[in-house]
């Protein structure tokens, strides 16, 4: 049986998948350089299966044979639209990745989103659109966002962090909040619970969520509330 094509091959393809790859590695670099998830390999098999959908969802509109008594007509874009939708489950699984209550991820979600768009438009053959959008948004996040983070508005400067205390008496859980209201750390969250030594004996966790300046040192604070004389317990967590 032979094999009947209805189109003769295309270099044309071969460029198309290299470049939306080669875009795609840019993106890759800038998560893998900052130990997200999403790195080199993630962002490169996006990109490139979204380039080849793409592809295939074009050709297969433009190549697909007409007949008299069937109006065929399809959309050469619909195979492209749905990876938009169907990616969206990969960014999901990146911002819910951790186990507390913090909800962290959204950047890099948001560049598997963005990979699929690289692929699907070199795909398409907006190739200088392609290679400019990589650069805006690179050099935003590399250049823009930290500046802003050195001078920019007070909160913009601040970051939170996630804050586990362990006292041994219910009156120290007021002078902890006094001390960090005195050294501008801005509680936006706290949960208190008792945990029982004995019949008659208590001590208390304090789980708080936290804003500080972007200055202060995560090792600064908890060497600081470490040294509390009525902190028996301490743990600290940066959320970025």
């Amino acid at each position: 049986m032979d094999v009947i094509f209805s189109e003769p091959f295309s270099y044309e393809i071969i460029v198309k998948l290299i470049v939306a790859a080669t875009l795609s590695l840019i993106i890759g670099i800038e998560r893998e350089l900052k130990k997200k998830p999403v790195g080199l390999k993630t962002s490169l098999v996006i990109a490139t299966f979204s380039c080849l959908l793409t592809i295939i969802s074009i050709e297969t509109a433009y190549s697909t044979p007409a007949r008299d008594d069937i109006n065929i007509t399809m959309d050469p874009l619909r195979l492209a639209a749905q990876i938009v939708s169907g990616i969206g489950f990969l960014g999901a699984g990146v911002i819910l990745r951790k186990g507390n209550d913090s909800i962290t991820g959204l950047t890099t979600a948001a560049m598997i989103w963005g990979a699929a768009g690289i692929g699907i438009a070199v795909g398409a053959g907006f190739y200088i659109e392609a290679f400019a959008t990589v650069v805006i948004v690179v050099i935003g996040i590399e250049l823009i966002a930290p500046f802003l983070l050195k001078i920019g508005p007070k909160r913009i400067r601040m970051k939170e962090l996630v804050l586990k205390v362990r006292l041994d008496e219910e009156e120290n859980i007021r002078k902890l909040l006094a001390f960090m209201k005195e050294n501008e750390m801005h509680i936006d969250n706290i949960r208190i619970k008792d945990i029982p030594v004995s019949s008659e004996q208590f001590l208390y966790e304090v789980d708080m969520r936290l804003s500080t300046l972007f200055r202060t040192d995560t090792l600064t604070i908890y060497q600081t509330l470490h040294s509390l004389p009525y902190v028996q317990k301490i743990e600290i967590e940066n959320l970025g």
